[in-house]
Order: C-alpha cells, then structure tokens, then sequence
C-alpha cells in the first residue's frame, strides 16, 4: 500500500509517494530513492502463517541417533578431478566423526534395521518413531549387554505394533528380521519386565481386516467374523489361544456359514497356523 513521502521532489517539487521499497514522484516520475533490503522475517513458512517462526529443513526424528540434525556432504557429477577426491576425504573424515562411540554405533546398526523391518513389513511412520524411542531407552537401560542387537530391533517392532494396535504377528516380524525366535524371546522379555510396556492380550478382531483381505473374502464374511469374535470373548474361548489362529478360526465360521469359498487349510496358512488349531476353535464355536 502507498503512503506519501513528507517531503517534494527535488525536480519539480511535485508530491512524493513510497510504494514497495521505491520512492517515486507523482507528478515527475522520479525516483527519489530506492530501498533493496528486505525487511520481512528471515525466516520461510510453508504454511503461509507468518507468525509461524519455523525454519526450512527436515524436522526432528527419533528414528536418527542424531534426532536428524547432522549435515550430510552430498555426491556431485559436476566435480572431478582433484576437487572430487578432496569431497571424498572430507566426506569419509565427516562420517566418521558423527559416531563417535561404540553406543552411537550399536544404536545407528539398530535403528537401520529397524527402518528395514518397518518398510519390509509395510508398517505406518509412528511405528517405527516408536520402536527407535524402546531400542533408545534399552540402551540406555543396558539391556543389551549380552544380547542381540537384531533381536531387540524385532523386540522392539514388535511392541510398537502391540501398544499401536497393529496386526503382526511374532512369526511375521522374525521372518522378515535378522534375528531368532529365541533372540527376539529373550528382547521382548527384557522390554516389556524392565521397561513396563503398556501392552495387553492381542485381540483378534485387529487380524480381520487383513487376513480377510489376503483371503479375498467378502465384507460381509468379515461382519459375521467379527460377531464371532466377540462370541469367543464373552465365553471364554479366545483365552490362551494365539489370536491369530482365532481370527482365521472365525473367518472360517462364518464363510461356512455364508456359504464363501474357504478351506481350512487356507485359513490356517493365512494365519501361519496348523489346521488342527483352527479346529479346536472352530469346533468350540459350533457347540
């Protein structure tokens, strides 16, 4: 917006306007004097709010032993020459001064292999901020000491699907880890007796979803699936039972019921359970 200047022009005396970062006569067209420097916030919001003082960059994460606030020094094909191997010594001497201890190691190790199980696994972003914050605190903890460092990344992956109410199961986090059952066993067990991990028993509604979309099953299989599931809960049948086992049980129940092509086989194999497991609950649901 315009505002008049106080005094005339040195011309013609005419009236003098300021408008932007110029001072220009009206009458003229002198420009008095100019203003280059800009006078707006140094910084850029993206959410076009400029009260909002955050700066560019990516933000902070706990998925990065640094919490992401590190430089990196990038690749070009532009240098060649002398200037390309000079970029290479600094760039190796600059990897090497971000870990500075054997802790920092074990930790940038299992963070990797954290963000490996997650996107092998196709689980969401707060997983995996999750169980980068449990392999941090068990560090800190010392329960490392003498276990494996894949095994407390399954461990932990594992109990962020658990306190996120995310379907997997252990089979299926072991599977796609570099780790044992008996080294995730052991992993877990240290988490969830000195950490106090805010996890219960695994309900099998949470396996539907997915089991009855591997199964090619209709939603309406999935409904009936869901009132047996809530059948096993008030009579006790889903206690002490893998949950992914009553789950496909279920399934199965209601594709019997709904005359959907399922056999026991494939709902067990869904489930990574034997046959004869989904029968017991099956048979339960039938009496």
């Amino acid at each position: 917006m315009s505002k008049t200047a106080s005094s005339g022009c040195p011309e013609c005396d005419g009236r003098l306007t300021a408008s932007g970062d110029e001072t220009v006569c009206s009458e003229c067209g002198l420009v008095v004097r100019e203003d280059r420097i800009d006078r707006g916030p140094e910084w850029r919001s993206f959410s076009d709010d400029d009260t909002n003082p955050e700066r560019t960059g990516a933000p902070l994460t706990r998925s990065r032993h640094d919490r992401g606030l590190s430089t990196e020094i990038g690749r070009s094909t532009r240098v060649t020459g002398r200037k390309r191997r000079q970029f290479a010594r600094m760039r190796r001497q600059h990897n090497r001064a971000r870990i500075s201890s054997k802790r920092e190691r074990n930790q940038v190790y299992g963070f990797t292999e954290i963000r490996r199980l997650v996107g092998k696994l196709s689980l969401p972003e707060r997983v995996q901020e999750h169980a980068c914050s449990l392999f941090r605190s068990a560090q800190k903890e010392d329960l490392l000491r003498g276990r494996s460092i894949e095994g407390f990344a399954a461990a932990t992956v594992y109990a962020a699907c658990r306190v996120a109410s995310v379907a997997r199961t252990v089979d299926e986090v072991v599977d796609a880890a570099r780790a044992t059952h008996d080294e995730q066993r052991a992993a877990f067990d240290a988490l969830n007796r000195d950490l106090g991990l805010p996890i219960g028993p695994v309900d099998p509604a949470e396996y539907l979803p997915r089991f009855a979309s591997k199964l090619d099953l209709d939603t309406e299989v999935e409904r009936r699936a869901r009132e047996y599931v809530e059948e096993t809960r008030e009579r006790g049948i889903a206690g002490g039972r893998n949950p992914a086992g009553v789950a496909a049980a279920c399934l199965y129940t209601a594709a019997r019921d709904l005359d959907a092509p399922l056999t026991q086989a494939d709902a067990a194999d869904v489930a990574d359970v034997t046959p004869v497991t989904l029968r017991n609950t099956y048979v339960d649901l039938q009496n």
